[in-house]
């Protein structure tokens, strides 16, 4: 088990930053977690504003199709 999985007040908890996979403080002490910084958190808010997060997408089920698609 590591340190930081341990509970205690007096260590932060450490955290994968979901940008760049280092490091990052899971505190209030943080203001861009669970971001390690305001670099990853911008790459991150950039990439859901140019749709490169997307669901996978299945067709309408066939009672909700329009006129145009059946």
């Amino acid at each position: 088990m590591k340190l930081q999985d341990k509970a205690s007040p007096d260590l932060p908890k450490l955290v994968t930053c979901p940008t760049c996979g280092g490091d990052s403080v899971y505190a209030p002490s943080n203001p861009f977690r669970p971001f390690c910084g305001e670099r990853c958190k911008n790459i991150d808010l950039g990439a859901w504003a140019s749709e490169d997060f997307r669901m996978p997408a299945t067709g309408l089920p066939e009672d909700q199709l329009t006129d145009d698609e059946q």
